[in-house]
């Protein structure tokens, strides 16, 4: 450790940086690396693949006139989309509060990650952040908030 004077100190401060200086570059590097590790844990992760992953519902009985259609050469009627599954109430307020504080996490870290400072994704993040999903609409309110995590962690890139 070295000690310098208050003069050498302000005049040492008052310097300006070049932002190609190396040592510039490699904090910078860093910090972002470090934000982004306390940003994106593998938690948040397996919640967004879990709120976004297909949840089909239990099966109905086969539908049993498909074989005699094709038997008799007749096409098959439209099949309807599969029936998904709804999240308990205790595992949506979970994933709320987590997606939630992830909010938090992603607003602080998303300056130094970017250029160019995503504003439509980090307005669209913080309204489905303050808002809470209407009766019986958990799940689509879910996927649609980590549609909007994955959209910002998509500006922030790959930190490896």
């Amino acid at each position: 450790m070295v000690a310098v004077d208050a003069a050498t100190g302000v005049k040492l401060l008052s310097q300006p940086v070049a932002a190609t200086d190396e040592a510039v570059r490699r904090l910078r590097h860093a910090l972002s690396r470090s934000l982004a590790a306390d940003g994106i844990s593998d938690d948040l992760i397996g919640s967004l693949e879990e709120v976004l992953s297909d949840r089909p519902a239990l099966p109905t009985a086969g539908r049993w006139f498909d074989g005699l259609l094709v038997r008799l050469g007749l096409p098959l009627p439209p099949l309807l989309p599969p029936a998904v599954t709804p999240l308990s109430e205790e595992a949506e307020r979970r994933l709320l509060d987590k997606f939630r504080r992830a909010t938090r996490q992603l607003i602080e870290v998303v300056p130094h990650r970017v250029t160019v400072y995503p504003t439509a994704e980090v307005r669209r993040l913080l309204l489905l952040c303050d808002g809470s999903p209407a009766e019986g609409e958990g799940l689509p309110y879910l996927r649609r908030y980590a549609l909007a995590i994955l959209a910002i962690l998509d500006l922030m890139g790959d930190d490896a």
